[in-house]
């Protein structure tokens, strides 16, 4: 018989026993732990906890765990989240006219190793509707021309919330979106959008960043995947990547260097946010590998 599994993440004050209490919960409820990961942050003094458990008491139904846990995170003022690790999360992916991130995203997704549902691709442009086609994903052309006004701004970013909100998605991610998202969309979207950064965060920010470090003369190239907020480029960093370079390299080698580095990390971050790994610590993040 196959039992349902569920990941429990958590962050609360630290202190004695959470450990106990929580394994405590899940055994007194018929709960079998299959892995679990632990983290106290000296700084923050917060305490963070993945756990991913089977519930193999029948008699203990999903309703009545979440119900009685509530209790156990209410005493103990967590922040917490019960999710079905079954259930796959589902991704809006944002593209502009620059692929190699989505077309890297959606192999993963098309060949199992991320296992997700795509039910939507958002562009400003039409370059990648026939790679959408061709993965038999919607794909919803979003135009906003340069210089647009905040109106046109603001009601493209409407359409944008009614396709999250329609599909019920759990995770936007910034596939090489090259527009600056409203405070506003960036606070509805709260610690569930990603963004590639072209770049190894803090560096180099702006257009061409390759073609500044070819001209700096930089030994390491890399990227960085981080949360979006409304400070650009700023939010709280999740996975980054770097690959050694020499003097003999030009800019189109570092740029080709550099897109595969951004694809890997960004599949990475992804992943882990689906498997539930990553807790917010303030301006930074814990991610249990």
């Amino acid at each position: 018989m196959t039992h349902p599994e569920y990941i429990l993440t958590l962050s609360c004050l630290d202190q004695r026993g959470i450990v106990h209490r929580v394994s405590g919960f899940l055994a007194d409820h018929g709960c079998n732990i299959i892995d679990s990961a632990q983290f106290g942050d000296a700084q923050s003094k917060l305490f963070f906890m993945r756990v991913h458990f089977s519930a193999e008491d029948t008699a203990v139904g999903d309703e009545q765990l979440r119900s009685d846990f509530a209790e156990l995170g209410g005493s103990l003022q967590m922040n917490w989240q019960l999710n079905d690790a079954g259930k796959k999360p589902r991704l809006l992916l944002m593209v502009s006219k620059i692929g190699h991130c989505l077309n890297d995203l959606l192999f993963r997704y098309k060949s199992g190793l991320l296992p997700v549902e795509i039910p939507a691709i958002v562009s400003n442009h039409t370059d990648f509707y026939q790679l959408a086609a061709s993965y038999n994903i919607p794909f919803h052309h979003l135009p906003l021309a340069a210089g647009a006004s905040p109106d046109a701004k603001r009601a493209q970013e409407q359409r944008i919330l009614e396709i999250i909100n329609t599909n019920d998605i759990d995770l936007v991610v910034l596939a090489r979106y090259m527009q600056i998202l409203s405070p506003e969309l960036c606070e509805a979207l709260r610690g569930r959008a990603i963004n590639i950064h072209h770049s190894f965060l803090p560096s180099f920010k702006g257009a061409k960043p390759y073609y500044q470090a070819h001209d700096r003369g930089v030994k390491l190239i890399g990227a960085t995947a981080h949360f979006v907020t409304s400070d650009l480029d700023e939010g709280p960093i999740i996975e980054q990547g770097v690959e050694r370079v020499d003097h003999s390299m030009g800019p189109e080698t570092l740029t080709a260097i550099g897109r595969d580095i951004e694809s890997v990390v960004l599949a990475r971050a992804v992943k882990w946010f689906t498997e539930h790994r990553i807790l917010l610590n303030g301006h930074k993040t814990v991610v249990f590998n």
